[in-house]
């Protein structure tokens, strides 16, 4: 293996490195790691990282499994950067978390920034006695200052999962929940459950009061923030439409990012772990048409090759801020961990992180 000689090696250096030596290369690497590293994979990464994880999963159950193995003591977390900074909320104090590419975020994490959350809570708190009358509700794909403030105002973090539960909760001690950042999953579960569509409205940050008037703010029992996945918003009903014309026999199964309009449609609709589960488990000879990521539907086709499994959609639809993650950042991010060099380290300060974790603890015991 090449020895690094400086901990800022540049990545230029591993661009050019052909796939076969970058695989042998992290393999050696995590050979030479032994125990004191854990490779963490998510669902929708694409294959030349996730053959190296030592586990793979959607966000909060890896975090949960790297907490789990405290005599890891570094954790390379293949995802994006809310799931690396939950990672380190929840592990033990003697663990690093690494990014491989500090660069791959989330734009939908990034449709609620803490200062437009602070705003809303201000302009709420003029109209309503928000501190007892409002449950702030974060979708774990966010950042940690927004768990954060979640735990802090006595509110609840939730998955795709379990947001029904976190919703039932939340009205059990407060009349309103302000839902962020993801309105669909919010508005699809308030569906699911017959909540009326008058009782349910959308702040939109970039708009005084939201856009909303006082009367609706203070009807309103779902507070559902704008903004989406750029991967799920890009299904649409025709999809649907056109894969039944072509495949009655087949079933659709979504993801609850999705719109409404989508979801409506489809058999059946559940987080990344239900549709693996749901298709792997399905009969042989079945038709799928998979409502998420490109990454993983390929990898569905692969696995399940005894069924017939179609992406829902035309148009390719990757997380571009996941697929930042790939062979040469491992590379050079576990060829560093080797020779003693640790790089994008990932750390969450901790007034923040107790405040998130308390966000997260709740939530696992409503769970």
């Amino acid at each position: 293996m090449k020895a690094l000689e400086t901990r800022e090696l540049p990545l230029t250096d591993y661009q050019h490195v052909s796939a076969e030596e970058l695989f042998a290369r992290t393999t050696a690497a995590k050979r030479a790691l032994g125990d004191n590293v854990l490779v963490l994979g998510h669902n929708y990464q694409r294959d030349e990282v996730i053959e190296h994880a030592d586990l793979r999963g959607d966000s909060l159950m890896l975090s949960k499994l790297a907490a789990q193995h405290a005599e890891r003591p570094n954790i390379i977390f293949c995802g994006v950067h809310f799931m690396a900074e939950t990672a380190d909320i929840l592990s033990r104090s003697q663990q690093t978390v690494i990014l491989p590419d500090l660069a791959a975020g989330c734009s939908m994490a990034d449709m609620a920034a803490i200062e437009q959350v602070e705003q809303c809570w201000e302009t709420l708190g003029r109209i309503l006695p928000v501190e007892d009358t409002v449950m702030p509700a974060v979708y774990v794909n966010s950042a940690a200052v927004l768990k954060a403030f979640c735990g802090e105002h006595g509110g609840i973090t939730c998955t795709s999962s379990n947001a029904r539960a976190v919703i039932e909760w939340g009205w059990a001690r407060r009349e309103k929940i302000l839902f962020f950042p993801d309105e669909h999953l919010g508005r699809n579960t308030a569906n699911k459950m017959g909540i009326p569509r008058d009782q349910m409205i959308v702040w939109d940050p970039y708009m005084p009061n939201g856009g909303n008037t006082v009367e609706a703010i203070k009807r309103a029992r779902l507070i559902l923030w704008k903004g989406h996945c750029s991967v799920h918003q890009m299904f649409q009903p025709a999809h649907v439409d056109y894969f039944r014309k072509q495949y009655p026999d087949g079933k659709v199964i979504v993801h609850p990012e999705c719109h409404e309009n989508v979801v409506n449609k489809a058999d059946l609709v559940g987080s990344t772990e239900f549709i693996i589960q749901t298709v792997s488990a399905a009969p042989s000879g079945t038709i799928w048409a998979v409502g998420t990521e490109l990454n993983l539907v390929n990898r569905l086709k692969r696995t399940q090759a005894d069924k017939r499994i179609f992406f829902l959609s035309s148009t390719v639809c990757q997380c571009a801020t996941m697929f930042r993650i790939d062979a040469p950042h491992l590379c050079w991010a576990m060829e560093n961990l080797a020779e003693g060099h640790v790089v994008n380290r990932i750390v969450v300060p901790d007034d923040e992180k107790a405040w998130a974790k308390i966000a997260l603890d709740r939530m696992m015991a409503v769970s």
